[in-house]
């Protein structure tokens, strides 16, 4: 089996790392089922999956080879099928978790040890039974006050509205109106008709009352108050951080009521997500309907999770651990999904008892780059509806009818999960919000149904011909002048950084032509023949780095972007605006590992918009693609999107989902 494995490492179908430890596991059991088995898990964590089900045993592919070379190991270890657990547990290697052993095998998965106990230490945090002492009359009349409706806004819709069913429409939009039966509209109508201001327009309270509609916002918002654990997920535009910033106004003003205003802290995996939640919560507060004491209250900086917990320089470990807990009393986790088990484990062990917690996610984006899909886990769990006990709740705390989204089951982690099912960025008439509809379901015509219909002015898709190729360098090239011409117009460092983050091209690779490395390459070239940047040279006034590895002595991390431009003194240094809004300059020789980025991953952009995006996919089929990536892309995009792409390659993606092998699921359904 270690000659087997050793080709295999030799032609580089495995890492090093993976035969290494089969290596040692070997040299400790000498069973070639246990060294295949290692090697498998080894393979298996470096792909992202926690652990390794008894299961894979039952595929025709290992180390993703073809089935000839699974066979030839298959027939090692004279293998037919799955390995009985009694076999792998009589190794002194492996143990069901009660001794200290390398691997730990329970509920027919294979794990690492630290990987198993990362993954039970999450799931006891998440099933823990405690929950919120919270007054119900006091929370009901804040969350109505925080979520009334905005007239105002509403009446600026109905004045563009032609005709009755138009008005009709948007009432059932803005109004979040479930169930349009009982509601006399005849007279809501009329009212809408006569309204001559948005006080007017207020008698709608009375014939739309709360009964009949139904605000995902407001449900999250109040099961998070009662709840010391809350996952609100949702796609773009769903408003995740409008209604995190009214759930903190209402536990602000509940805690100053109490007579303690609670300690709470905002975070992102990532520096540019963590300027993306500064952002958003800043542009949130002016349409509070709270007091100004109170909205001075609501925190506005958010950080990265490794500043949190503490990043200790040469070491693994943070100042934050079980044994020294951070001091605050709520905390908020944005882009969620990001989130590997490892380090979910360890912020989760760094919270003091009473802390409550926020993660906010798409569910349906890329799972985090190191193993584990813990936000998709907990949703995969929650999904299914709440406790009779949590409806009733839910009802007296919104006035909304709960009773349909009740389960048969009193799982705890249903009861702190809630989906915003409704975008108010992307509607009927959005190509944007359509197409990712349709990739996230895996319909296939209804892409096709998006990319041809007219009325969609905001998506088009590009085919990956010689010519399309060129058109798509010279749209990129032309989509990145906008900041170089600000260069040129002198107009101040925060005008170029805002300009470039307008427009991106994201791609699925890192080498070759329709990779980072030949996208950039090829975008530059094109805009030195416009003559927007010198055509020789690494430095030059304009060159967008992306930061490639964290450094926390100088605050940079993984993903930040800065722009080279002359200080005062005409010497070249490179410019970032960090997640409080400050500017840092850098001499390029004190950056930390980057790259030029006129071209990132998608995997890169995860975190951030762009007013326009354009993204393109290989020619061929590649292990990368997926659903998820295809759907991250998309979701990157605010106004409008350029797709090139091979047809064919596009559908393959969005057929593949992606699969990360877990025990959560299990573990949060117990």
């Amino acid at each position: 089996m270690l000659n087997a494995l050793q080709q295999l490492m030799d032609n580089k179908k495995i890492r090093p790392l993976d035969y290494q430890f089969a290596r040692l596991m070997s040299e400790l059991d000498g069973n070639s089922l246990t060294t295949l088995s290692s090697a498998l898990l080894s393979y298996e964590l470096g792909k992202g999956n926690v652990c390794l089900p008894l299961s894979f045993f039952d595929q025709k592919v290992f180390f993703d080879q073809n089935a000839v070379t699974t066979a030839d190991l298959k027939s090692c270890i004279n293998l037919s099928g799955q390995p009985d657990a009694d076999q792998l547990l009589s190794s002194p290697v492996i143990d069901n978790g009660q001794q200290l052993t390398p691997m730990v095998l329970d509920n027919d998965n294979l794990y690492f040890y630290r990987y198993w106990q990362h993954e039970c230490a999450v799931a006891a945090f998440l099933n823990r039974s405690n929950k919120q002492a919270i007054d119900i009359d006091q929370a009901r009349n804040i969350l109505d006050r925080l979520f009334q409706r905005n007239y105002t806004f509403l009446q600026s819709v109905l004045d563009l509205q032609s005709d009755d069913s138009n008005l009709k429409e948007q009432l059932i939009k803005w109004l979040d109106i479930e169930h349009t039966d009982p509601i006399d509209w005849q007279a809501c109508l009329q009212t809408v008709r006569t309204a001559q201001s948005p006080e007017q327009l207020q008698s709608l309270d009375t014939l739309i009352p709360q009964q009949y509609c139904l605000n995902w916002q407001k449900v999250a918002a109040a099961l998070a108050a009662c709840q010391p654990f809350c996952v609100i997920s949702g796609g773009p535009g769903t408003g995740k951080t409008t209604t995190v910033t009214r759930l903190l106004a209402m536990l602000i003003e509940m805690g100053a009521q109490a007579g303690k205003i609670p300690d709470i802290k905002l975070v992102a995996p990532t520096g540019k997500a963590s300027a993306r939640l500064t952002e958003s919560i800043g542009g949130a507060l002016s349409g509070l309907h709270c007091t100004d004491e109170i909205r001075n209250l609501i925190p506005t900086q958010a950080g990265t999770i490794h500043r949190l917990l503490g990043v200790i320089p040469g070491s693994p470990d943070f100042r934050h651990h079980a044994g020294n807990q951070l001091h605050l009393d709520i905390l908020v986790v944005d882009e969620a999904s990001m989130i590997d088990l490892s380090l979910m484990r360890r912020l989760l062990d760094a919270l003091p008892d009473h802390a409550q917690v926020i993660l906010l996610g798409d569910r349906d984006q890329l799972a985090s780059v190191d193993a584990g899909s813990v936000l998709g886990d907990i949703c995969n769990a929650a999904d299914g509806g709440y406790s009779e006990m949590q409806s009733e709740q839910l009802e007296q705390l919104t006035g909304f009818k709960m009773k349909e989204w009740q389960s048969d089951t009193d799982l705890p982690i249903r009861n702190r999960f809630c989906l915003l099912r409704k975008s108010y960025r992307f509607d009927a008439r959005s190509g944007i919000g359509t197409l990712a509809k349709a990739v996230n379901e895996g319909n296939l015509p209804g892409i096709e149904s998006a990319f041809s219909n007219s009325e969609f002015q905001d998506i088009q898709r590009h085919s990956l011909h010689d010519n399309d190729y060129d058109q798509m360098i010279r749209q990129a090239a032309q989509g990145y002048k906008y900041y170089l011409d600000a260069i040129s117009e002198k107009l101040g460092e925060r005008t170029i950084i805002k300009r470039f983050n307008q427009f991106r091209l994201l791609c699925a690779l890192r080498e070759g032509r329709y990779g980072v490395e030949g996208l950039n390459e090829a975008i530059r070239a094109q805009l030195a023949r416009m003559n927007c940047l010198p055509s020789a040279g690494l430095w030059y006034t304009g060159r967008p780095v992306l930061i490639t590895q964290n450094a926390h002595g100088l605050n940079l991390y993984n993903g930040d972007i800065g722009i080279a431009l002359p200080d005062d003194n005409g010497k070249l240094k490179v410019v970032f605006e960090l997640p409080d809004g400050s500017i840092k300059h850098l001499l390029p020789s004190r950056l930390p590992e980057h790259q030029t980025v006129f071209a990132m991953t998608i995997h890169k952009s995860q975190g951030s918009e762009f007013n326009h995006t354009m993204m393109v996919l290989p020619d061929q089929m590649v292990p990368v693609l997926s659903r998820e990536l295809v759907y991250t892309g998309i979701t990157r995009a605010r106004k409008r999107l350029d797709i090139y792409c091979d047809n064919k390659v596009m559908g393959q993606s969005v057929i593949k989902r992606t699969e990360r092998f877990s025990g959560l699921v299990e573990r949060l359904m117990l």
